[in-house]
């Protein structure tokens, strides 16, 4: 995969938010270019753990994390771009802050499981992966997700207290 280009992460109310992303072939040079851009702006936001594609301008189903310098961390798979997700599997639910770099200067108190199973397909090669993660990872996986059903981790809010100003984030 090559370097990739950072791109400007949009921000709310961009109406691209709010739209669910469509499915793409993983082995198609136009994913995998996108996926290396994804990385890239995701390199380039020290603060950030995840990104997904429609947050960069692209509707497409690709997310990107990497929750290994986060102090919560339990389960770490590194620097992952993942195809067309789908959570498999989720239990030990819990509520902790999160942010996003699409909401700048916010952070809620949200409602997630602490521990989930996910597929997906890597781009390039379209080999089919399976994460198990907890804790943080866990988190920030499923924020990813909802990015991709056209959903802000304010839609998830679940009354006006639970709101913050900015602190630690999924995806800052």
């Amino acid at each position: 995969m090559n370097q990739g280009t950072a791109r400007p992460v949009l921000a709310a109310p961009d109406p691209l938010l709010s739209v669910p992303a469509e499915e793409v072939d993983a082995r198609d040079p136009g994913v995998t270019a996108l996926a290396a851009d994804l990385l890239a702006t995701l390199r380039a936001r020290p603060a950030g753990m995840g990104l997904a594609a429609p947050q960069i301008g692209v509707g497409w189903r690709l997310i990107a994390f990497d929750a290994r310098r986060h102090p919560r961390s339990r389960s770490a798979s590194g620097e992952l771009v993942l195809v067309n997700p789908r959570l498999l599997s989720a239990s030990r639910w819990e509520e902790a802050r999160e942010g996003c770099a699409s909401v700048p200067g916010l952070t809620a108190d949200i409602l997630r499981a602490g521990r989930i199973t996910v597929t997906g397909v890597l781009p390039g090669t379209g080999e089919v992966v399976t994460v198990e993660a907890d804790a943080f990872e866990a988190r920030c996986i499923q924020h990813q997700l909802d990015h991709l059903d056209g959903l802000l981790f304010l839609d998830r809010v679940s009354g006006a207290l639970s709101l913050h100003r900015r602190g630690h984030s999924c995806d800052a």
